[in-house]
């Protein structure tokens, strides 16, 4: 007999195609920055954290806790941000999307698409706080790349959701 934790996590409908397409896309996402992509504006999304956003608001019940700060720290390494700002911002997002998911009784594709987009503007934002001085004259790049980015997610949470109809045992 298997403990109630252990059949929470690992409920027995769920392939071990799903509980590696999780992890695997969330890294291959954060690892989109290492692609050689020539552009004249800097306006690439920030693909690891829309992969964790869209996968989190469809399977919140596949996160530990501690999830975030992992992936934030595996995007830190791989970005170049500063150290800590992706675990920051990641875990902040997860928090608030948690905030949300108890408050509300009912959430449909358009609030996830709004949660989403704020976490990616709040994270766009912050890093760019952290990582470029104030007095530089990024923030309309910064909006293109913000702008972009939520016209993306749909995209991304599509993706998700082919991964997980993949996954999942009939």
């Amino acid at each position: 007999m298997s403990s109630p934790v252990n059949s929470t996590l690992n409920p027995p409908h769920v392939s071990r195609k799903l509980r590696w397409a999780i992890p695997v896309s969330i890294v291959g996402g954060s690892a989109m920055t290492l692609l050689p992509f020539v552009a004249s504006f800097p306006v690439l999304p920030p693909f690891g954290l829309m992969m964790l956003m869209a996968w989190r608001l469809l399977k919140p019940e596949r996160f530990r806790p501690w999830s975030p700060l992992a992936y934030g720290f595996f995007d830190d390494l791989i970005s170049g941000q500063p150290m800590g700002s992706a675990m920051f911002c990641w875990t902040i997002c997860f928090l608030v999307a948690d905030m949300i998911d108890h408050r509300l009784v009912y959430r449909d594709f358009l609030l996830d698409w709004m949660i989403a987009g704020g976490a990616i503007a709040f994270s766009l934002i912050f890093g760019r706080l952290v990582a470029t001085p104030l007095g530089t004259h990024v923030d309309t790049l910064l909006l293109l790349q913000i702008v972009v980015s939520i016209l993306l997610f749909p995209l991304v949470f599509s993706l998700c959701v082919r991964l997980d109809r993949r996954g999942v045992r009939r």
